[in-house]
C-alpha cells in the first residue's frame, strides 16, 4: 500500500456486522455501513409514520442525489443515468434496446455472466443474431488482439464483463472500449463487481453503456442498480418497455420519450434504496476509489500467497491484473461441506455456481469453487484466522 495508512479503526467502526462475522463474500452482498443503514432505516421510518408519497416529495433532494452520485463516480453527466432494481435489469434494459437484426454480430467474452448470457441466448434464438466468442490471451483476460481480428461490417456490439463474478481476473475495459471506438460500434460493459471496489471512468474507458449494483463493493441495499447509457446513444434507444414515467402522454393516442437516461425507468422503484444507494456512493467517494483498490489489492494479494502454501488448495485466479475476488479449491473436501464448516466459524465466504460464468467454466473444465471476496474493512488478523481454519 501507498500513501496515507488506510483508517481500518474508523472502516470497522462504521461496519457494526464485523463485530460478529468475518464477511468474505462481499462479491455477493457486501455489509453495509453505518451511514448507508441509517439513511434506508430514516426513509423507511418517515414512510411509516408520513405515507409513501409525502416521504417521497419531502425527500425529493436526498432521492436526486443518487444521479449527481453516480455522475461523479463514473465521471459523466446525471442525465446519462438511470435507477433500476439491479443490474441485471439495467444489463438487460440497454442490451434489449439495441435495434439488433438477423445476422447482426455480438462478440462476447467468456468471461460473459451467466444471466446476460441468457439474454443473449435469447435473441440468437428470437432474432437471429450470432454470438461470436472472443477467445482469452495466455493470461486468462480478453484476448484485445484477437477482438480486434473479429471486427467486421457485421459486428453491431460488443460486450465484456469487466470482473468476473467466479475470478479474480479484471478484464482490460479500457482497450476493448478504444477498438469499440475505433470502429464506431457500441460497447456494453457490465460494471456489476468492478463498482466500488476499483475507479470506473467511462470517459477513460470508452463505453457506451454500463451496469452495476448497489449491493456488492459499493456496499449499498439489496433492490438497487444503476445504468448508464452515454448521451449520444440515449437518442438512439428506445427502452423494450415504457410506462408514463419514461415518456409523457402527449393525448390519448400519442406520447414522446424522455430525453435523459430516466426513459429506462419505471415509476414505482424503492425510494428508500434509491437514497441509500446514493449515500453508499457519497460514501466510497469519500474513502477514495484508488485508496479502496490499494487496501483491496493488499488483501487480495496476501490471501493468494496464503491459499498457495496450504495443500490440497489450489487457486483459480487468472490474468494480469487481479481483483478483490479470490477462487480455489479443494482436493481434501467438497466445497459446499468446506463453506458450510467455515461457516460454523463464522466466516462467510460464498460457492461458485456454473451459472456465474459458464463459458469459462467449459473452457476451463473448473471444479466447484470456493469464492473469498474481500473488502476494506477486512483484515489482516481476519485472513490469518481463515487461512488456519482452512489448514485444520
Amino acid at each position: 500500500m501507498t500513501g496515507n495508512p488506510f483508517d481500518i479503526e474508523r472502516a470497522r467502526r462504521e461496519t457494526r456486522g464485523v463485530g460478529n462475522i468475518i464477511h468474505l463474500n462481499n462479491a455477493g452482498a457486501a455489509l453495509t455501513p453505518v451511514p448507508v443503514s441509517a439513511a434506508l432505516q430514516e426513509y423507511l421510518k418517515q414512510e411509516e409514520l408520513q405515507g409513501g408519497y409525502e416521504a417521497m416529495a419531502k425527500q425529493a433532494p436526498a432521492l436526486e442525489n443518487f444521479y449527481l452520485a453516480v455522475a461523479r463516480l463514473l465521471n459523466c453527466t446525471p442525465e446519462e443515468i438511470a435507477f433500476t432494481d439491479s443490474a441485471s435489469r439495467a444489463w438487460a434494459m440497454a442490451f434489449y434496446a439495441l435495434p439488433l437484426r438477423r445476422g447482426d454480430r455480438v462478440l462476447i467474452g467468456n468471461a460473459e455472466y451467466g444471466s446476460n448470457l441468457v439474454a443473449l441466448l435469447q435473441q440468437a434464438g428470437r432474432v437471429g443474431i450470432e454470438l461470436v466468442q472472443v477467445p482469452d490471451d495466455e493470461s486468462g483476460q480478453l484476448d484485445t488482439a484477437a477482438l480486434e481480428a473479429l471486427i467486421d461490417d457485421r459486428v453491431m456490439l460488443i460486450c465484456l464483463t469487466h470482473v468476473p463474478s467466479g475470478n479474480g481476473l479484471i478484464n482490460p475495459a479500457a482497450e476493448v472500449g478504444r477498438i469499440a471506438r475505433a470502429n464506431g460500434i457500441p460497447f456494453l460493459l457490465d460494471a456489476c463487481q468492478s463498482l466500488g471496489q476499483l475507479p470506473v471512468d467511462v470517459e477513460q474507458i470508452g463505453c457506451d453503456m454500463l451496469c452495476g449494483t448497489g449491493r456488492k463493493y459499493l456496499r449499498g441495499p439489496r433492490g438497487t442498480g444503476l445504468l448508464y447509457v452515454r448521451k449520444t446513444w440515449l437518442e438512439q434507444l428506445e427502452p423494450p418497455m415504457l410506462n408514463h414515467h419514461a415518456a409523457t402522454l402527449g393525448s390519448s393516442s400519442s406520447y414522446s420519450l424522455r430525453n435523459d437516461a430516466r426513459r429506462f425507468e419505471f415509476w414505482e422503484r424503492s425510494c428508500a434504496g434509491q437514497v441509500a444507494i446514493g449515500v453508499a456512493i457519497d460514501y466510497a467517494l469519500d474513502w477514495g476509489l484508488t485508496k479502496i483498490r490499494e487496501r483491496i489489492d493488499y488483501l487480495a494479494n496476501n490471501l493468494r500467497a496464503g491459499l498457495s502454501g496450504i495443500d490440497g488448495i489450489k487457486v483459480a485466479d487468472r490474468g494480469r491484473q487481479l481483483s478483490g475476488i479470490v477462487t480455489f479449491s479443494s482436493d481434501r473436501m467438497a466445497t459446499a461441506d468446506l463453506q458450510k464448516k467455515l461457516a460454523e466459524k463464522r466466516i462467510n465466504v460464498s460457492l461458485v455456481p456454473f451459472s456465474a460464468n459458464p463459458l469459462l467454466f467449459e473452457q476451463r473444465r473448473l471444479p466447484d469453487l470456493v469464492r473469498a471476496s474481500l473488502h476494506y474493512y477486512n483484515t489482516a488478523e481476519e485472513l490469518e484466522y481463515f487461512l488456519e481454519v482452512l489448514q485444520s
